[in-house]
């Protein structure tokens, strides 16, 4: 990862900005010596809903149409 101070990134601000599109490396922007900001490229997944992203993470296990309970055990068919 990159560093630069202030001063440098002011002056050369869409050159880095370039550069970061180009490579995807982060650049940490160094005021005094001390980090204060870290700029990256943008992530962007395309989906239109965050859970998007999990489709076909997941797995059925067991039967999904049969009850949970079994009849005998439902209070609503007692009479």
């Amino acid at each position: 990862m990159e560093t630069i101070h202030a001063s440098d990134f002011k002056a050369r601000c869409l050159a880095i900005l370039d550069q970061v599109r180009a490579t995807g490396e982060r650049v940490v922007i160094l005021k005094r010596g001390q980090p204060v900001a870290e700029l990256g490229p943008v992530t962007r997944s395309g989906a239109e809903y965050p859970q998007r992203e999990l489709m076909g993470t997941g797995r059925t296990v067991g039967d999904i149409v049969s009850p949970a309970v079994p009849e005998e055990d439902w209070e609503s068919l007692a009479r």
